[in-house]
């Protein structure tokens, strides 16, 4: 435990990050969830209302993503890393419905 002013003030702040950056976190790994659900009802269903549900779902991950990287939650090349992951898995769905039009 920290025996000085200084320590504790820094102990407090640090639990205070901790807490923001797990808020952070986790509300990038839901909105992810919520767009893979919503890509995967794309595929099996694949209509406008859909896919305008898949466009808004992404939009929701990039800007908590983007938010969460300004600031210092995730590393930048992470937060690059999940947005492509999120790409990766409509890229697919959108050139079999630009192939079959």
């Amino acid at each position: 435990m920290a025996n000085n002013k200084s320590a504790l003030k820094r102990a407090k702040i640090a639990e205070r990050n901790r807490l923001r950056n797990k808020a952070y976190k986790s509300a990038v790994k839901t909105l992810m969830k919520k767009y893979f659900a919503a890509v995967e009802t794309y595929a099996a269903n694949p209509d406008p209302e859909t896919e305008k549900e898949v466009a808004t779902r992404m939009s929701e991950a990039y800007s908590k993503i983007d938010k969460a990287v300004k600031r210092g939650v995730l590393h930048a090349n992470n937060g690059a890393r999940k947005k492509s992951k999120l790409a990766q898995r409509l890229k697919p769905l959108n050139q079999q419905a630009t192939a079959t039009a």
